[in-house]
């Protein structure tokens, strides 16, 4: 059996789609802005492959080194959301893509449903202190 073998091919494909795919990847480098807030991206990563070869040996061959194959790999990076950190620590999720099902929807619209009710209580704590004095 040769150095070129469906093994080595299947190897080398998955190293080299290892290389390409991290953990930086999938969440991207925080992007500083002058006002202080930070923008995290979030990725979606896939990707396959596929190989095949021969060794021949079925056949008479007078060469034992001869091989056939093939292999291929493809990788989608599709981005998906970005996390906002504003100078308060607040943090928010942009989706990119529509939100897909209504517990997501639920879950996106918490945080800014709880600032709400929060800036509800205090104004109208502010409204009974005023009317008390």
């Amino acid at each position: 059996m040769s150095d070129c073998s469906i093994n080595n091919m299947v190897d080398t494909t998955i190293e080299k789609i290892k290389s390409l795919v991290d953990v930086n990847t999938i969440i991207g480098e925080t992007i500083k802005l002058d006002d202080g807030t930070a923008i995290i991206p979030v990725s979606k990563v896939s990707y396959g492959f596929a190989s095949g070869g021969s060794e021949f040996s079925g056949r008479k061959i007078n060469d034992e080194n001869l091989f056939g194959g093939g292999s291929g790999a493809g990788v989608t990076i599709s981005p998906v959301a970005f996390l906002t950190v504003n100078k308060n620590g607040n943090i928010k999720v942009l989706h990119v893509e529509p939100v897909s099902s209504t517990t997501e929807k639920v879950i996106d619209l918490v945080p800014d449903v709880v600032d709400k009710i929060g800036s509800m209580i205090k104004k109208s704590d502010k409204n009974l202190k005023d009317d008390k004095k």
